[in-house]
């Protein structure tokens, strides 16, 4: 069995280069979850609770889970209000009944094969009345920007990633992460990601017969999004 990805380095520097998804992303996740809020939200792939922390400053009862348990860790700093923290890996972790399912960052297409990604799906659509989520289409993968090698360096840490596309349908990120000591000096670590990319137009026809009306957008508002990340949003009606 492998590690989670995000162990406690790219966990980390995840957490402070990398929050201008949940920025982007926040505003238009409140609008969507407005009708919900004196309900339960449960948030999957929380990560270092970026977007948690938006979600809490907004009144809502926020159980944040992850299936890393260093994400988790950075959790419970930065986004203390939220009423629970829980380790939870999909697909085969249990879920609780919930009033809506959010989760931003993709967490969904770090599940290992299609399958697992349907069937987590249905899960979300089974425990929720309402759920909103962002998912790698297949067009992903196509897009040149995400074929060059990306770098970014801030006053601590650095980040270096090579990006490769597995065959059939998978998106790999070999990324080498440097992070300052407390002595000065640095260390190196290493982690290699797959995202599995799906044909997102057929969801809405995989989630009907549990009841579920789902829509698949390029956003959650008004957020301009990379190509071939998609929004799903589905209500149990």
């Amino acid at each position: 069995m492998r590690e989670p990805y995000y162990q406690r380095d790219l966990a980390l520097v995840h957490h402070l280069g990398f929050g201008f998804h949940a920025d982007m992303c926040a505003p238009g996740v409140l609008a969507l979850l407005e009708p919900y809020r004196e309900g339960t939200l449960l948030e999957f792939g929380c990560g270092s609770g970026l977007l948690t922390r938006y979600l809490v400053d907004a009144g809502h009862k926020v159980i944040a889970t992850d299936a890393s348990p260093a994400m988790l860790e950075l959790a419970r700093e930065h986004a203390a209000g939220a009423h629970d923290f829980r380790l939870l890996a999909l697909p085969d972790d249990p879920l609780p009944e919930v009033d809506a399912i959010v989760g931003i960052g993709h967490p969904i297409s770090y599940l290992d094969t299609e399958d697992d990604i349907w069937k987590a799906l249905i899960n979300i659509a089974q425990a929720s009345r309402f759920f909103a989520l962002d998912i790698c289409d297949l067009e992903w993968g196509t897009q040149s920007i995400r074929k060059n090698d990306f770098a970014k360096v801030g006053d601590d840490y650095a980040i270096f990633t090579r990006y490769s596309q597995p065959p059939p349908n998978k998106f790999r990120r070999d990324m080498t992460t440097f992070l300052r000591n407390d002595d000065g000096s640095w260390r190196r670590d290493e982690e290699r990601h797959d995202n599995v990319l799906v044909d997102t137009e057929v969801i809405p026809a995989l989630l009907e017969p549990y009841g579920v009306t789902a829509t698949v957008k390029d956003s959650f508002g008004s957020e301009d999004l990379p190509a071939g990340l998609k929004v799903v949003v589905g209500e149990r009606t």
